[in-house]
């Protein structure tokens, strides 16, 4: 049964219930059929729907990367990035606008590789925003090379003889580094992947779903058939999330059996924007009066043009 707390109930009550449907963007996905990323767009639209949030109420960021069209495809606030960047600019939207529900979506090569700076600060800082990483463990937008995630041995293009590296495990990263909702889903688990994103929405502070996008056609080794012998519900062991230490040992598993679920959680942690003084009282600063002339604004204006 989905989980809706009462407050959401009330407000979908006494205002229009939006459908699935009403977040679907002008522009259909190009992704190839089969490709794990339909199954999270699907997951993001029903958690939406699910919480009763508006349209005007999120905005999704995003970098570069065929997982990182996702914000063209919905009906929401939108931004499509630099490639490595989304969370930068996701932190400064949470920051000008601590009311706005704010989504950071890409892929592994993009949030791990090119931006795992940025993936290490933003999880330091505690950045109340949900970061959805389609992992495919492969670059596909540039037809197949090993990423931050491909497994050892992996042969793509880029690694004919096999890769020699150890990949990156996002999820004891993140914990490491001090996110507070750390979780891994499938995205071909569909009512899993929606429980994960609304619970990673509701959280205060850096929630990081990491989920297992197959791309079907530039990597044959972790393919859907791969991931459905061997996925494992954390929820289904009595795991409990405040237990870091069993977390990281449960997020190193990786075999015939590999976790998925809520591997971490810590609520008692304020996110950043609650460590802002001046965002403590009135309305978000995006909402606030500048303070200048209008001849003070025009000229800055006319600088920056």
């Amino acid at each position: 049964m989905t989980e809706i707390t009462v407050l959401e109930q009330e407000k979908m009550d006494a205002e229009v219930r939006l459908s699935p449907k009403d977040y679907k963007g002008k522009v259909d996905p190009d992704w190839c059929p089969g490709c794990g990323d339909f199954g999270v767009l699907t997951a993001l639209k029903k958690a939406s729907s699910e919480l009763g949030l508006y349209p005007h109420e999120i905005l999704v960021v995003s970098g570069i990367g065929c997982s990182s069209n996702l914000p063209g495809f919905l009906n929401t606030y939108g931004m499509h990035t630099l490639h490595g960047r989304p969370l930068a600019v996701a932190t400064g939207a949470k920051l000008a606008n601590h009311n706005l529900t704010v989504i950071a979506t890409g892929g592994d090569g993009d949030g791990y590789g090119i931006g795992g700076n940025h993936f290490v600060h933003t999880a330091r800082r505690n950045v109340d925003l949900t970061y959805l990483v389609m992992n495919n463990q492969i670059y596909g937008l540039t037809t197949g090379q090993i990423s931050p995630t491909s497994s050892r041995g992996m042969k793509t293009k880029s690694t004919p003889f096999g890769s020699v590296e150890f990949p990156v495990n996002p999820i004891t990263s993140a914990i490491m580094n001090g996110a507070t909702f750390v979780a891994r889903a499938y995205s071909s688990e569909g009512k899993h992947l929606v429980d994960l994103i609304k619970k990673g929405i509701r959280h205060r502070g850096f929630a990081l779903i990491d989920i297992f996008s197959p791309c079907v056609t530039f990597n044959h080794e972790n393919t859907h058939a791969f991931f459905k012998q061997r996925v494992l519900h954390l929820e289904d062991e009595g795991h409990d999330p405040s237990d870091w230490k069993t977390a990281c040992e449960k997020a190193m598993i990786w075999g015939d059996e590999i976790y998925t679920g809520l591997f971490f959680e810590n609520t008692e942690r304020p996110s950043l924007d609650q460590l802002e003084p001046i965002l403590e009282d009135g309305k978000p600063l995006a909402h606030r009066m500048l303070g200048l002339t209008k001849s003070q604004a025009k000229s800055i204006l006319q600088m920056m043009t």
